[in-house]
């Protein structure tokens, strides 16, 4: 299997922010509400684009990240695409 494009890669060592540095930049109303419940396991990136429509409307622009970004974050694996639970075993 091919990894992809950055797999592994530290975002400190591209220059890129990760993603709890620009969490921390989120509203806490729209971060509380988004995670509400979910705190204890990896955000989902349904949940990052809830947040990033918000920002969108609010006129926000400048507190989205960027493109490499949000790459950097899905391949890194800092944000899930989408979360399985584990088979019961038999």
């Amino acid at each position: 299997m091919t990894l992809p494009k950055g797999h592994g890669q530290k975002a400190s060592a591209t220059g890129k922010r990760n993603f709890d540095s620009w969490w921390a930049t989120v509203p806490e109303d729209l971060r509380q509400k988004t995670r509400k419940g979910d705190e204890g396991n990896k955000p989902l990136l349904n949940q990052v684009n809830y947040v990033l429509l918000h920002l969108h409307l609010a006129g926000k622009h400048d507190a989205k990240p960027s493109h490499e970004e949000l790459k950097d974050w899905l391949h890194s694996g800092q944000v899930d695409v989408l979360r399985m639970k584990a088979a019961a075993a038999k």
